[in-house]
């Protein structure tokens, strides 16, 4: 096990006209399970690929341990990777796929080698395939003489790009778990890259947020939920996604009024919630986010109610989605008791403490939630 030390980590191509990382600052603590996610593009996958030694950078440093490795080739990086594709050789059997890591990188002889590779796959429920070749093997089968692979060689660090893409829904929960579990009875420091929201939220202990090559939020995933630095991460971080509507901020009589350009949208803040934020509000034009979750059907007298119409109604088992004709796009999610039709007119309302309030310009949240905007050191 190891820690993880990334600074100023750049990435370049093109003689710097493409820059997929840009300045990243990280620090991960032994033994944690640290999940990175980002939409396509944002140098996730980059990152992970530095720290394996399949990539140069173009600057900064990278530390695993005590040791900087920077400079360190990646076969002699005590890093195990799990791929996407799996990455597995054709003409081998699991055996000597699991095995052919051990002969390359270790001074095992062949019977603690046999040992190890039989030990790890009676750990990964897959004994009884040593003899068999990937092409006889189902998807999940595949993932596990891969994970597999990783773990026979006990490294320092495991990394894992987008492992579970490739297999259905189902299978995907079920390796989850799997890989949490390893995790947590292994110890070993872990670093997952998904573009899985979902997944990143469920599976890391912390989450690290990236876009177009740069940090935006890291924290533990429930924070990060709650407390969005910036528009970019309350939109991208829950399903979902954020509601966002473009509002003025008006003082009045009792509080502050939220109003929308089109006439469609009004909420008014409370005087006391408007004292607590006065520094950070004045009049202006500010970005409101609100989750569908957070929305509830209300009276029509109700305060803060807002009148909306029915567009879609998408049913998704214990939830109803509703689509309603509140700006771009506005969705609010409801028990599926709810039953309402696209055409019916409604009224809805949410609690003040639920609003996020962004910068127009900058994106960046202004309400002061208690959130982490710069790298933090790990647990």
């Amino acid at each position: 096990m190891a820690r993880v030390r990334v600074e100023s980590l750049r990435k370049e191509y093109d003689v710097g006209t493409v820059v997929a990382v840009d300045g990243l600052d990280l620090e991960i603590g032994d033994g944690e399970f640290v999940t990175v996610v980002g939409p396509s593009g944002c140098g996730k996958t980059t990152t992970l690929r530095m720290l394996a030694g399949l990539e140069e950078p173009t600057s900064g440093r990278i530390e695993i341990g005590d040791e900087d490795v920077t400079d360190v080739h990646a076969k002699n990086r005590d890093v195990a990777m799990v791929f996407q594709n799996y990455a597995l050789y054709p003409h081998k059997t699991v055996f000597e796929n699991m095995a052919f890591g051990l002969r390359m990188s270790t001074d095992l002889d062949a019977e603690e080698r046999e040992q190890r590779v039989v030990e790890t796959a009676e750990m990964m429920d897959i004994a009884e395939l040593l003899e068999d070749k990937p092409d006889e093997l189902s998807g999940g089968q595949k993932q596990r003489v891969a994970l597999g692979r990783a773990i026979v060689r006990e490294p320092d660090l495991f990394l894992f790009d987008e492992p579970l893409s490739n297999l259905d829904a189902k299978l995907r929960t079920t390796m989850r778990a799997e890989i949490q579990r390893l995790q947590d009875e292994l110890g070993i420091t872990s670093v997952y890259v998904t573009h899985d929201q979902h997944e990143a939220m469920t599976m890391g202990d912390r989450i690290v947020i990236l876009s177009d090559g740069e940090l935006q939020q890291q924290g533990a995933p429930t924070d990060v939920y709650e407390n969005p630095t910036n528009k970019f991460v309350g939109g991208f971080i829950g399903s979902p996604s954020m509601n966002f509507i473009d509002v003025s901020v008006e003082q009045v009589a009792g509080g502050l009024r939220l109003d929308d350009s089109d006439g469609n949208f009004s909420f008014t803040l409370s005087a006391a919630y408007a004292t607590a934020n006065d520094a950070a509000l004045g009049r202006g034009r500010y970005t409101l986010g609100i989750r569908p979750e957070s929305i509830s059907i209300a009276d029509s007298q109700s305060q803060n109610a807002i009148s909306a119409g029915v567009d879609v109604v998408e049913p998704v088992g214990s939830d109803n989605f509703l689509h309603l004709d509140i700006g771009p796009e506005f969705i609010a999610r409801v028990p599926s008791d709810v039953t309402l039709e696209a055409g019916d007119e409604i009224t809805i309302t949410f609690d003040e403490s639920d609003i996020h309030l962004f910068d127009a310009d900058s994106g960046v949240e202004v309400l002061g939630h208690d959130q982490e905007t710069q790298p933090a050191t790990p647990p």
